[in-house]
């Protein structure tokens, strides 16, 4: 995943890339995207994610949307989200993470598509282990992948979901848990909410003994992920 900002010269390489609209389906210039502001506030963001079924992509869009109010406040009313699906999927991917988008409310992120990836491929992107290779399994390739095979720092992230981290606060982590609860996605049991308003009452990773101090507490985000990947990715994974 790679994240642009209008105050970088980065996105040079996206003059004459394009992407296309979920909202308009209208092919949007990505340099212009970036370098256009909106009216309301200075600063634009576009994301360019993976396809709609990946965990990064899952996981950051479920970020855009715990943050997406402090990046308002910030500035950035401006964002973009690149995957590489087409527009259903990509609605899909929204509506399954809670995602406010242009599409469904008619505010938030700015929904686009890039089903082959050029864009990505054009600024720069990690293109993963053996991407030239069109003999090898694209699951074969992936399974090395989750052990570092041109991805190196996918191992560390894993195991960081489980070992937790006591430093680094990612609030993000129990809202997207809540929202799969919400959803009725399994595992169901890290939090405790409002059968009324959906809220959460506790968040029992913050009981664990020594460690539920932390800001990340071990397993927390190895919950929300193993939520992920089953209720959303395996079992979504033809509309993704």
């Amino acid at each position: 995943l790679s994240v642009l900002s209008l105050t970088s010269n980065a996105y040079a390489p996206l003059v004459d890339v394009t992407a296309r609209s979920v909202k308009t389906s209208e092919d949007v210039d990505l340099s212009n995207f970036v370098s256009t502001p909106s009216s309301k506030g200075k600063k634009t963001m576009l994301v360019l994610a993976t396809y709609a079924a990946d965990f990064n992509a899952i996981e950051y869009a479920q970020r855009l949307r715990y943050y997406m109010p402090e990046l308002q406040k910030r500035g950035i009313t401006k964002i973009g989200l690149v995957l590489n699906c087409n527009a259903d999927s990509a609605k899909s991917l929204a509506d399954l993470v809670d995602l406010p988008c242009d599409v469904n409310e008619g505010y938030g992120v700015e929904l686009l598509v890039d089903p082959l990836g050029n864009a990505g491929r054009a600024f720069g992107v990690g293109t993963g282990w053996r991407p030239d290779d069109p003999d090898m399994s694209p699951y074969v390739k992936l399974f090395g992948m989750l052990f570092g095979l041109g991805a190196w720092a996918t191992l560390p992230a894993v195991i960081g979901g489980y070992i937790g981290n006591p430093f680094t606060p990612q609030p993000w982590i129990e809202d997207a848990m809540a929202v799969g609860q919400r959803k009725g996605r399994w595992p169901d049991s890290g939090l405790v909410l409002d059968d009324e308003t959906g809220s959460v009452l506790v968040n029992k990773f913050a009981e664990l003994p020594v460690v539920g101090t932390w800001e990340r507490r071990p397993l927390e985000l190895a919950t929300l992920r193993l939520q992920n990947m089953l209720d959303i990715s395996i079992k979504n994974w033809k509309e993704l």
